[in-house]
């Protein structure tokens, strides 16, 4: 089996224990056991696959802490270890062990503790999902030192491994389902160009951490089902590739920044039962989302709420453009109908000058309507 690159045996319905002897195969760079009902703790002799890059593991029901002779792995770019029972802390050593990893997938286990800030020399990192525990106290700060998430333009880079020179393709094709929008999607072809962060339905405290505003990069921002308190940053605006963000259930206060109807990409946006007040910035991109978007905060109002903001029109406080705009209008058409008239009275007379029987008829013309308009006004007076 030394010339095994691959062992894709996912999705077989496999029970038992992985073998240790899996730790024999030293040449592989692949190895998903995902999608089966394997048991048990990760074997330690995982840890001698020196040149592995993606190891699938997930779906299954394994248990215990994470090994760690995992720190060996200094080749791995993808881990995806959710929907198992794994437990303990998140080691510190797992941000200088993975230089090389873009997808970490702890999601769906029963891991505590704090979340260690050397998570942020994950330098590589495009998916962190780490919801679904049971992780305490604040965000790091240092997440924002996430290089590969503060680049605002990345490059889409199909992920194969296993190639091989006496083969027509390539053994194995990365994959990744991602939880956005609601959905669960799976990612491919674009994998590489997909930037989430996932920390939802854990018991994280502590203020919105405004040093993840330098993520520019980040397409999926999910801090939903926490505790995590203080305002939304008003620059929140610079994270224009932000297509889904749900910061739902938690303590969010405050008012909803203006700033946040700038952001063109955003497609989904969850701001339901927190603690928001004041009106919202029904503009630009926000005019998108309807009202239960902001369920479960009383102390928001107008439009698209049915409760109205104190001065707020009946039609959602937009009659003063409405106003300005047919005050424009209006303008422009007493403006026409003046000049109209000067026509309709000047050209004649220029034309009748030229002419004695025109110029009789014109002013006969004129005289009748005048005197008509005379006697329906005294009439009105008599009245």
């Amino acid at each position: 089996m030394w010339r095994v690159k691959a062992i894709d045996l996912s999705r077989n319905g496999l029970e038992g224990s992985i073998p240790s002897t899996i730790g024999n195969c030293l040449d592989i760079i692949v190895l998903d056991l995902g999608y089966n009902n394997l048991s048990g703790i990760i074997p330690r002799s995982l840890g001698q696959l020196q040149g592995l890059q993606s190891l699938h593991l997930d779906h299954n029901n394994l248990s215990g802490e994470l090994p760690a002779a995992f720190q060996n792995l200094s080749s791995l770019e993808t881990l995806d270890l959710s929907y198992n029972k794994l437990s303990g802390n998140i080691p510190r050593w797992i941000g200088a062990a993975f230089m090389n990893l873009r997808i970490l997938k702890l999601r769906s286990n029963e891991f505590s503790g704090r979340l260690p800030s050397m998570i942020s020399n994950l330098s590589s990192l495009h998916v962190l999902d780490l919801a679904e525990n049971n992780l305490t106290g604040s965000i790091p700060n240092t997440l924002s030192d996430l290089k590969a998430m503060a680049q605002e333009v990345n490059l889409n880079k199909y992920l194969f491994y296993a190639r091989s020179d006496d083969t027509a393709g390539e053994y194995y094709e990365e994959s990744s389902d991602v939880n956005t929008k609601g959905l669960v999607l799976k990612y491919t072809k674009t994998l590489s160009l997909v930037i989430s962060i996932d920390l939802s339905s854990n018991n994280l405290s502590g203020e919105f951490p405004k040093e993840m505003m330098t993520l520019l990069g980040l397409v999926m921002l999910n801090l939903s089902r926490n505790h995590i308190t203080g305002p939304i940053p008003e620059n929140i605006s610079r994270l224009r590739q932000l297509s889904s963000l749900d910061l739902s259930s938690n303590k969010l206060s405050g008012v909803i920044p203006r700033s946040m109807s700038s952001l063109s990409a955003l497609g989904y946006l969850n701001l339901s039962h927190n603690n928001f007040s004041g009106m919202i910035p029904f503009t630009g991109q926000m005019t998108t989302f309807n009202a239960s978007v902001y369920d479960g905060n009383p102390g928001l109002c107008g439009t698209p709420l049915v409760s109205k903001c104190q001065g707020e029109s009946l039609d959602g406080g937009n009659n003063i453009v409405v106003e300005k705009g047919n005050g424009y209008l209006d303008e422009w058409f007493y403006l026409s109908v003046g000049l109209g008239f000067a026509v309709g009275i000047l050209v004649p007379f220029f034309i009748c000058t030229f002419s004695k029987s025109c110029y009789q008829v014109y002013f006969g013309f004129v005289d009748k309507i005048v005197g008509k308009l005379v006697r329906l006004k005294r009439r009105a007076n008599r009245g």
